[in-house]
């Protein structure tokens, strides 16, 4: 059969020998991309020092100096083996788009000449109504541009010089991840700076720093080949649990496999070569899946690298004859995957915010900049948990795997006895930290050993890591930018109102460190309930966070409300991060998603049920009752009835299941019928919540149990025992 054929050419699969790359990484670096390195050796030099103002402070880039941009960077791209050019935008796809024109131009005697403007490099149009644009642009109306960011360096990828850029509407509408991100980016440098100004006036700029952690499965591409449900949705619709999955906790940090160490060794060289500084891999948690971590970046850049990572990933897989997941939950009853967003501040003086100081005056500012993060978690929480949810994290979010639906944020001990004093007012502006303690092993030979002051709580999904949080909510098929676009504006936003109170108090004769300490006591009592250290996978913890106020709602339609909250139109609008036509557009289109992956699904998992499990269980279940038949012609009736009487019980059980999955499938499809004849957005997704993801669930049940009963080799698909442990 396929499956076996299959099974057998994954576990001969050896792992490629890739010839490493001559010399080390740090010669090799962002060799395919046009960074500063490269301006300065194709750049006049007034030409390069405006472009590098403009990246690093944000200034205004002439036209008259992107003419001469284009022509350095179209000879660099040449010199690299580029024939043709693209601008590389974010559509509110999650992923990346782009369009490919080639570097030649009439030359007006029958020839062509290559050819890069400065118009190009700025602008370029695309098809505005075939991207999701949330009602903004009907199919007539096409234009849309996308624009470059100077901020972020132009790249090859084969033949292709790709230039990052936003993607905006012929109104001037959004329809990206980054032209909002970058907005929230300006904000909380702002507002971070005027605060930052309390204790020393010489910070100009605060840089938002993201490090990202990317989760992901490798299947082997055969087996991923002869899993439907796995090509068109990127997850098992069905497949009962292996007997041996992850109970063991042997896969986590082991050994990892050589044919897998060879992918991580190519990826890893490709992810230099772009510039994308990665560095730690190891195995997780399930079987089969893995991790890839960079370090820290200005988050704008570090967005990009991660949208180029997961565009690498594929395509080094395939050359090892691996696909690779990047779905929440590829599998059931393993652990599925995160993308842990580690956020953190900085200023241009070299301050991490974030970051305990050797001063009361520097640990106050750590305390101020803590708080107001607490506070902006605290009254925006509902939509901190709207702009992670999704279709596909739904399945990962809450599993006793990944943290809960519910936002909070865990601070750890000694934090929280400090708090816990200021509230208490058993400590005032003179705020004394400890550093991280030494610890003796008591083994002469081992080092002593330096303990963090926190702790990490796997359950939160936002905890406080000693120098960052750590938003762990966040899925790995997810564009970072979302999420980072709420929690900067929302940061931002509460440090306006922050200097608002203190320059109040300052105005009403206070001491400036005294109404800083004042306003900060006040905001720690009021956000007290978005803090919990404990389990967020109990029972008593998702009681207790209603009894808070905390959101905790299960429904993504529902979920995706908070997006259009009077707290979240105030939000964007005020702090021009998202209009109101932008914000309204983009829940459409959450809406809109959520409902055409459900819809997928349910019509996949409909197809192989009729297709693939009902005739196999039927022919099995008819090769039972030809034997049963046989027994009875041979065997006396008391004889026969004993002999027969195992093989009729599963006959039973194995027809009612197929009863139950002609009945379910029945159920699906007129489920979707009516759903799909409502009218609206929101009301579509919701029903497609309570009526077709639970008949999917029903189905897939009835299937996974037909799969114990009926003969093994006469199963069509491979089994999870097969997907999740053949290299």
């Amino acid at each position: 059969m396929l499956r076996f054929k299959v099974v057998e050419e994954a576990i001969s699969r050896k792992a490629v020998k890739v010839t490493p790359p001559i010399g080390r990484p740090s010669e090799y670096y962002a060799a395919r991309v046009f960074n500063q390195d490269r301006m300065r050796k194709y750049l006049p030099k007034a030409v390069y020092e405006t472009v590098v103002d403009t990246m690093n402070n944000h200034t205004p880039l002439p036209r008259q100096v992107a003419e001469a941009v284009a022509g350095g960077m179209r000879e660099w791209a040449m010199e690299m083996g580029a024939t043709h050019y693209t601008h590389w935008f974010q559509p509110l796809t999650g992923g990346t788009a782009e369009k490919h024109d080639a570097f030649v131009e009439h030359d007006g005697h029958g020839g062509l000449i290559e050819e890069f403007s400065g118009k190009l490099l700025i602008q370029q149009e695309g098809d505005a109504s075939s991207f999701p644009n949330g009602g903004t642009r009907s199919t007539f109306e096409a234009r849309g541009y996308s624009a470059w960011d100077p901020s972020s360096p132009a790249f090859v990828v084969g033949s292709t010089l790709c230039i990052p850029t936003v993607f905006i509407s012929y109104t001037g509408d959004a329809l990206d991840f980054k032209t909002p991100l970058l907005r929230s980016l300006e904000i909380v440098n702002k507002a971070a700076v005027e605060v930052c100004r309390y204790f020393d006036k010489d910070v100009k700029k605060v840089t938002t720093f993201l490090g990202w952690e990317q989760e992901y499965f490798l299947v082997d591409e055969g087996l991923w080949a002869a899993r439907p449900d796995l090509v068109l949705t990127g997850r098992t619709l069905m497949g009962h649990e292996s007997a041996k999955n992850q109970q063991l906790e042997d896969h986590y940090f082991g050994s990892i496999p050589s044919r897998v160490t060879a992918f991580m060794e190519e990826l890893e060289y490709e992810c230099w070569k772009f510039g994308i500084p990665v560095k730690t891999r190891h195995n997780e948690v399930a079987p089969n899946q893995f991790e890839l971590a960079p370090v820290y970046e200005e988050a704008n850049l570090a967005n990009d690298h991660n949208l180029l990572l997961m565009s690498l990933m594929p395509r080094v897989a395939s050359r090892h004859f691996f696909k690779v997941l990047l779905h929440e939950k590829p599998f059931k009853g393993v652990n599925g995957s995160g993308k842990h967003n580690n956020w953190s501040l900085g200023t241009d003086t070299g301050v991490n915010l974030f970051s305990p100081g050797k001063s009361p005056k520097d640990n106050l500012q750590f305390i101020t900049f803590l708080v107001n993060t607490l506070m902006a978690v605290y009254k925006h929480n509902g939509l901190l948990k709207a702009v992670i949810s999704s279709a596909t994290n739904a399945h990962r979010l809450g599993a006793n795997e990944a943290p809960p639906a519910i936002i909070s944020v865990f601070l750890g001990r000694q934090i929280t006895e400090i708090f816990n004093k200021i509230e208490s007012g058993a400590a005032d502006e003179n705020i004394e930290l400890g550093g991280k303690a030494e610890f003796s092993m008591g083994i002469p030979h081992i080092p002593e050993l330096l303990i963090d002051n926190t702790d990490r709580n796997r359950t939160s999904p936002f905890a406080f890591t000693g120098n960052r949080f750590e938003f762990r909510a966040v899925g790995s098929s997810d564009n970072c930018g979302g999420a980072l676009t709420v929690l900067n504006a929302a940061v931002a936003q509460q440090l306006q109102e922050f200097k608002k109170e203190v320059d109040a108090l300052i105005n009403q004769g206070y001491e400036c460190e005294k109404a800083i300490f004042t306003v900060v006591r006040k905001q720690i009592i009021e956000c007290k309930n978005i803090r919990f250290d404990g389990n967020g996978y109990s029972d008593e913890w998702k009681a207790e966070a209603r009894e808070r106020g905390l959101d905790c709602e299960n429904s993504v339609p529902l979920i995706f409300d908070n997006l259009l909250a009077d707290s979240t139109i105030s939000l964007f609008s005020g702090m021009g991060v998202l209009t109101d036509r932008e914000l309204h557009a983009r829940v459409e289109v959450a809406w809109e998603t959520y409902t055409k992956k459900i819809q997928i699904e349910a019509r996949v998992i409909g197809d192989l049920a009729m297709n693939h499990i009902l005739p196999v269980a039927s022919r099995y279940e008819a090769q039972l009752l030809d034997k049963i038949y046989k027994i009875n012609g041979i065997f006396s009736a008391e004889k026969a009835e004993l002999l027969a009487k195992s093989d009729i019980a599963l006959v039973e059980k194995i027809n009612g299941h197929i009863s139950c999955l002609h009945g379910y499938i029945e159920q699906l499809v007129e489920a979707r019928k009516v759903a799909n004849k409502i009218v609206g957005e929101r009301a579509k997704a919701v029903a497609y919540h309570d009526t077709v993801a639970p008949l999917i669930a029903e189905v897939r049940r009835h299937i996974d149990r037909l799969e114990l009963m009926v003969d093994n080799e006469m199963w069509p698909l491979p089994k999870y025992r097969e997907l999740l442990f053949h290299r």
